[in-house]
């Protein structure tokens, strides 16, 4: 026996190029077992430690919220799965609707009333929960009256703000995907939204908490758009959309993720469809007579951090991006450097991610890329769907 393994080894060593099918051969032939001789290879270690929260089994997450007493919120889009809510809360070992039922069931002759398919939530530093409505089911045109920001007060449970986004700001190629909240400008504070359109310009919409009224900027400008040079490689292969018959598509997704400093003077996002980081100083952001050149000129590109879907800040002045080639999620240090604090297999699509007030960075894992558009309509997804968390030692970035 000790010869066989010895025989093994020298042909693993001097046969790098093996495939597993010939690993298997050589193993059989020396009486191995292949999984016992493949668990002695080297392979990719974990970085950090996650912590799995909660598992889903139904329909997929996208958005997470952690509100100050720890009560955690999910979004669940309605892109194809059966979603009898859009919004919800896990509670008691289960995801309820949240605020209630009636506001999750959408009715097109009640737009601006019920939800139709909410993308992200956030809590702001007044304790609401904010509810960002795409207005776009299944991806369309966004509804009239549908696209919109609704707050919850956590308190009380019940709503106590909507503004309905116009269609100066809301485009029919708008989808409406991250917010931030700062509400210690103007009266009432001010939220900034990307637009992640696949079909459209990208961009930054900016809506006024008091008066309700939105502007965008940076509306088709090259650093809220797809990087045409970029190839994202997810699971080993390119992900595109892919159809029986027809040549593969890119996956086109403008701006994205979203952060704001711990000072609030500077706004960090990101195009999916791209592996740079870009910021933008906010006063440039919330004043609407700057034209578009004063506005390009203050974009800074701050560099390569790994294809993202979600940002998030902390109140040390870190920045963090998931990056869904890697299963990772990376760490902008204030030098400017990076650093990976968690990368597992098992975070498959890293999604949002959400800082809570107990020193953890929650997040969604779940499975975007397998989804049929990019497998010639089979969904490979595997329930359960995850949200995880990993130790980070600061808190949310709340302005007021």
């Amino acid at each position: 026996m000790a010869n066989s393994r010895l025989t093994f080894a020298l042909a693993l060593f001097l046969t790098p190029s093996l495939a597993i099918g010939s690993i298997a051969a050589v193993a059989q032939a020396n009486n191995i077992d292949t999984a016992q001789a493949l668990a002695k290879l080297p392979a990719e270690r974990d970085i950090g430690v996650i912590e799995p929260v909660f598992q889903f089994r139904e329909a997929m997450p996208t958005g997470v919220a952690v509100s100050s007493d720890r009560r955690i919120f999910m979004t669940f889009p309605r892109w194809g799965d059966d979603v009898p809510f859009t919004v919800g809360e896990i509670r008691g070992g289960k995801v309820v609707a949240y605020p209630d039922q009636a506001i999750n069931r959408f009715d097109p002759a009640r737009p601006a009333q019920t939800l139709s398919s909410v993308q992200s939530v956030v809590v702001d530093a007044k304790n609401r929960l904010w509810l960002l409505d795409t207005g776009a089911p299944k991806f369309s045109p966004p509804i009239a009256g549908g696209a919109k920001l609704v707050a919850v007060d956590l308190s009380t449970d019940r709503v106590v703000k909507t503004i309905v986004l116009p269609s100066e700001s809301v485009l029919r190629t708008t989808y409406v995907n991250d917010v931030r909240f700062d509400l210690s400008k103007g009266k009432a504070g001010i939220a900034y939204i990307t637009d992640s359109s696949v079909s459209g310009p990208g961009g930054l919409i900016m809506v006024d908490l008091e008066s309700g009224e939105s502007w965008r900027k940076l509306s088709g400008h090259a650093s809220t758009s797809p990087d045409p040079a970029f190839i994202p490689i997810v699971e080993g292969e390119r992900l595109a959309v892919r159809e029986t018959g027809k040549p593969p598509v890119p996956f086109n997704v403008a701006s994205d993720g979203i952060a704001l400093s711990a000072d609030g003077e500077t706004l960090y996002y990101c195009p999916l469809s791209s592996r740079h980081l870009f910021a933008i100083p906010t006063a440039v952001l919330r004043d609407r007579n700057a034209d578009e050149a004063k506005v390009s000129a203050a974009v800074v590109d701050l560099g390569e951090k790994g294809a993202s879907d979600g940002l998030e800040a902390d109140d040390k002045g870190r920045i963090y991006a998931s990056d869904y080639e890697h299963n990772s999620i990376r760490q902008r240090q204030s030098d400017g450097e990076w650093k990976t604090i968690a990368h597992n297999p098992r975070m498959l699509w890293p999604d949002t991610m959400a800082m809570g007030p107990d020193g953890y960075l929650y997040f969604t894992a779940n499975q975007l890329q397998r989804q049929a558009q990019f497998h010639f309509g089979k969904d490979q997804r595997q329930k359960p769907y995850s949200l995880f968390r990993v130790k980070v030692d600061a808190a949310p970035v709340l302005l007021k």
